[in-house]
């Protein structure tokens, strides 16, 4: 089982639909959630290696800061730290073929998944980030 997941989406609606459906899944340990990208940040630079998220859901469109600015944070100063230790999916109700094809310019973002998660989608990324050895 995934240790710790991260939320991170200005929607209460959205968070609250998508840790249900995590919860579930037994698809994590812990599930934290984070209606602003800073807190977050502060949050994965102040852990250690072991204790990261081994999973970030990100909406793209939040206030102040969005999404993007958080990968472009993350990718400027800790990629090489969180590198096959946090992969990061992107969550959406955008429909823009065009930020798909953004969001792959980022190592950090292992998918791209429109809102709500279907319980397939979750079994898919367990398997992905624990492997076989992991029962789904």
């Amino acid at each position: 089982m995934i240790k710790k997941a991260f939320i991170i989406d200005d929607d209460e609606i959205s968070v609250f639909l998508t840790v249900t459906q995590l919860e579930n899944n037994a698809f994590a340990h812990r599930i934290d959630s984070f209606t602003y990208v800073q807190p977050a940040l502060e949050e994965i630079n102040q852990v250690k290696d072991q204790h990261l998220p081994q999973v970030i859901f990100l909406d793209l469109n939040m206030p102040i800061q969005s999404g993007w600015d958080f990968l472009e944070t993350l990718t400027e100063k800790q990629e090489y730290r969180l590198l096959g230790k946090c992969h990061i999916y992107v969550l959406t109700s955008s429909v823009n073929p065009e930020e798909q094809e953004f969001a792959k310019q980022f190592k950090l973002v292992s998918g791209f998944l429109h809102k709500p998660l279907s319980d397939q989608e979750i079994l898919q990324i367990k398997h992905q980030i624990c492997g076989k050895s992991d029962p789904v």
